[in-house]
């Protein structure tokens, strides 16, 4: 993958907020919208949901789960718009760990406006581990990408 094709990666990933979360609910598929932090040290995407979602007791009880970023709306054709596909794993984070912490600040960095939520009970925090990473830069310009990969991606910017 070239330089220029990380640079889209890294743009993609950083400018836009959501995601569609992909969980396997009892037994079958279920997408639903997070709000996303992207901690590039380790790299982890780190999301803070709530025990009565859906999808947080989906990821407790099956961890494997899949992201899919897109690029916004442009006027183009939606096959010319940039996306990415992480599939990982998703674990809680500890609530009284270092890494929590720092997941924590990084999260309110991205999205000061959830402070108050932090406060409530029956959120948590988890970090969704990539294991492939398959980006679409554009129409026909698709590239899959291993954790090691995935992970110079995100260094080189």
């Amino acid at each position: 993958m070239s330089a220029p094709r990380f640079e889209l990666l890294r743009l993609l990933l950083r400018r836009q907020t959501l995601a569609a979360l992909g969980t396997l609910h009892r037994g079958e598929p279920y997408v639903s919208m997070v709000p996303f932090a992207l901690d590039e040290a380790t790299p982890e995407f780190l999301i803070h949901v709530s025990s009565l979602s859906p999808h947080t007791r989906d990821m407790l009880e099956h961890r494997r789960v899949s992201l899919l970023v897109v690029a916004p709306d442009d006027g183009g054709a939606p096959q010319a718009r940039a996306r990415a596909t992480i599939q990982g794993d998703a674990a809680p984070l500890d609530a009284g760990s270092p890494r929590h912490a720092s997941a924590r600040a990084l999260y309110l960095r991205r999205f000061p406006q959830a402070a108050e939520i932090f406060a409530l009970p029956d959120f948590s925090l988890f970090a969704i581990r990539p294991d492939s990473v398959r980006f679409i830069g554009g129409f026909a310009q698709a590239v899959g990408l291993t954790p090691e990969l995935f992970a110079r991606a995100l260094g080189e910017g």
